[in-house]
């Protein structure tokens, strides 16, 4: 029998993405579409005056790994600059890939184990990292 394709812990963290909110001041933001599952994130930031998030809205439109990679950004993003986003984002890119044994230091990333055989759905893990760091980038500019 083949396991199924979302763990109840991918489920738990799809349902948990934070209602997108809205911020106090939106210092920077961000869409990202993936070509390759139509998957889309859009992200705004506000941010303190050392560039590090304050707080982060989203809104996801994704499937549940998108979703569940989204809820875990949100969860870990407060406090973190451009350059520890995209740590993340490498460290975990790299994991999916097979390239390295461990996803790193973000909280929960082993949860997204189910997904590294499902190369599918690699481009919709990785996109709310990738929004993030976009709209951190353009800030930084």
């Amino acid at each position: 029998m083949t396991e199924p394709l979302y763990t109840p812990e991918i489920l738990r963290l799809a349902a948990s993405i934070p209602v997108p909110a809205k911020l106090e001041r939106v210092d920077s933001h961000a869409e990202e579409r993936s070509p390759t599952c139509g998957s889309r994130v859009r992200v705004e930031l506000q941010l303190d005056g050392e560039r590090r998030i304050v707080s982060i809205a989203q809104e996801v439109h994704a499937c549940a790994f998108g979703q569940a990679s989204a809820a875990l950004l949100a969860a870990g993003a407060p406090g973190r600059t451009y350059e520890e986003i995209s740590s993340a984002l490498v460290g975990l890119s790299a994991w999916l890939a097979g390239e390295r044994d461990d996803p790193g230091d973000w909280p929960g990333f082993a949860a997204l184990e189910p997904a590294r055989p499902k190369r599918a759905r690699h481009p919709a893990i990785l996109l709310p990292f990738r929004a993030v760091a976009s709209a951190l980038q353009k800030r930084s500019e």
